[in-house]
């Protein structure tokens, strides 16, 4: 098991558009054990495989140690696609790539998803409220999304030297990331 480095806003990986994996690989494996270990360490509630450099469509999540969603098992999601959305809530978000920015953000309150599990055998699996916000955060990585995309220009206006700092490699994080400087950009 490796803790991978998270790669942070600006980093041209988090833009592009993830690829469908065709067949379950010991590789394959091995990324989502990591992406797990990853995501631990940095506290975080879920993570795509762009947010550590590699362009595959699988996002790991775990909500249980939320209060209330305890219950709630971690996830590995193969090919995730959302088939149906439905209503709308607004929470706050953030994002281990875009450390210490937090607003709230508009999205479904319940969604129908399919994806290819551990045994790469097709899953639907219906989730609400936290479980559905953090499931559609990791697709949007999957397709070159951040959730900084979705706030207003004068949201975007406000956070602009924070994300600025964040660009140069000027984060203090708690786990390892590479930055945009970093990544050569």
């Amino acid at each position: 098991m490796a803790i991978l480095p998270i790669y942070t806003d600006g980093s041209p990986v988090l833009r592009e558009k993830a690829k469908h994996v065709k067949q379950l690989t010991d590789d394959v494996i091995a990324l989502i054990i990591n992406m797990f270990e990853t995501m631990r360490k940095a506290n975080g509630i879920g993570l795509a495989a762009n947010q550590v450099g590699i362009l595959k469509r699988i996002i790991v999540v775990d909500v249980s140690e939320m209060e209330g969603l305890e219950d709630i098992k971690p996830l590995a999601l193969i090919n995730p696609e959302v088939i149906n959305k439905e209503g709308i809530c607004v929470l706050e978000e953030g994002c281990l790539s875009v450390p210490g920015i937090h607003e709230s953000v508009e999205r479904p309150k319940s969604i129908t998803i399919r994806y290819k599990d551990t045994n790469f055998k097709t899953i639907e699996l219906e989730a609400t409220d936290t479980l559905a916000r953090v499931i559609l955060h990791e697709i949007d990585h999957l397709d070159g999304v951040l959730f900084i995309d979705y706030l207003s220009p004068d949201q975007k206006t406000h956070y602009e030297d924070e994300l600025q700092k964040i660009r140069h490699g000027e984060v203090e994080v708690d786990y390892p990331v590479i930055t945009a400087a970093g990544a050569g950009v």
